[in-house]
């Protein structure tokens, strides 16, 4: 007997901070590009079918927006969400403290200086 695969039904939770998949990404970024193209080629019609300075703003923004659209559509891979913030014990150095003499302290060796020449 062959088990299919059922679609699931029930919601899937994403308890991570890791970003959407590779394959998402270049979905959404493609989706945003062509709304930004379509939005170009309506202002491209407005253009020729209005007058005036209405047709200048039209045309203006006909050659803008393919720029725009190709910035706003590379714009990708960045996180959507902040990271979860990971505490990491910051380690302690402790350090001993040095006598306030030299050979102050017990089994302390004394320093000798050296022989004058």
């Amino acid at each position: 007997m062959v088990r299919t695969q059922r679609p699931r039904t029930e919601p899937v939770y994403q308890i991570t901070g890791v970003a959407p998949g590779l394959q998402q990404d270049i979905a959404a970024r493609s989706r945003r590009y062509a709304w930004s193209m379509g939005l170009r080629s309506v202002c491209f019609v407005l253009a020729v079918v209005t007058t005036g300075w209405v047709r200048w703003t039209f045309v203006g923004l006909a050659i803008v927006l393919p720029y725009i659209a190709v910035v706003v559509a590379n714009a990708g891979r960045e996180p959507n969400r902040p990271m979860p913030a990971v505490h990491q014990p910051v380690p302690q150095r402790l350090a001993l403290e040095a006598p306030r003499e030299l050979g102050a302290g017990p089994g302390s060796v004394r320093a000798t200086r050296p022989p004058a020449a």
